[in-house]
């Protein structure tokens, strides 16, 4: 039933839209940001709608019937690695500050939905361990980027943890891209040695 819902056009193209919109919001959102950044660093500071333009990307292509599986395996490693990170930190920012405004948490839904948006997609992406690899250097790069040359998203409240987070958000890449893994390709070989197993 889901496997339907997740394949039906008009669907996948609500989606689309929804991504779209979140996406442009999002570049949006890190304009103060932006506005202050070296030009060589400006790929990299708006982590979640780039995440999100990733599986807008996917969602177009999708919608086509063609597949695009170093985007897919962009979009599913860092839609759940921003996805979570925007949920915990704005957790994080609750607990030092003791209270979080309706933005806290429209972005904790919000991101909470690209986490799981990008794994339900999983047994319709194309991805193959070069995927993964490329897709892989992307993101522990730009953990580089901003835990090394400062230019993580800005939570003011949270500026005393930031070895703390950049630890946690390295072992986060990680966690995501093992997920990645798992979904996109171990479930897949899983299944193509069933049949023989049987």
């Amino acid at each position: 039933m889901i496997k339907y819902i997740l394949q039906d056009k008009k669907f996948v193209f609500l989606l689309f839209l929804i991504n779209l919109f979140g996406t442009i919001y999002g570049f949006y959102w890190y304009k103060s940001q932006l506005s202050i950044t070296p030009d060589i660093f400006l790929i990299f500071v708006p982590d979640s709608p780039t995440a999100s333009l990733f599986f807008t990307i996917f969602l177009l292509f999708f919608l086509f019937g063609r597949n695009i599986p170093y985007i897919e395996a962009l979009a599913i490693i860092t839609l759940f690695k921003y996805g979570t990170w925007a949920v915990v930190m704005n957790l994080l920012t609750l607990i030092v500050e003791g209270s979080l405004g309706w933005q806290g948490y429209m972005l904790m839904a919000s991101h909470a939905g690209m986490a799981i948006q990008g794994l339900l997609y999983a047994p319709f992406y194309k991805i193959k361990i070069r995927h993964i690899v490329v897709a892989s250097i992307w993101t522990l790069h730009n953990d580089v980027i901003d835990y090394v040359f400062g230019m993580m998203p800005t939570y003011s409240s949270l500026a005393n943890y930031m070895n703390e987070i950049g630890y946690f958000t390295f072992w986060l890449s990680m966690l995501s891209i093992f997920i990645a893994y798992w979904l996109t390709i171990e479930q897949k070989r899983k299944r193509l040695d069933y049949p023989r197993q049987a």
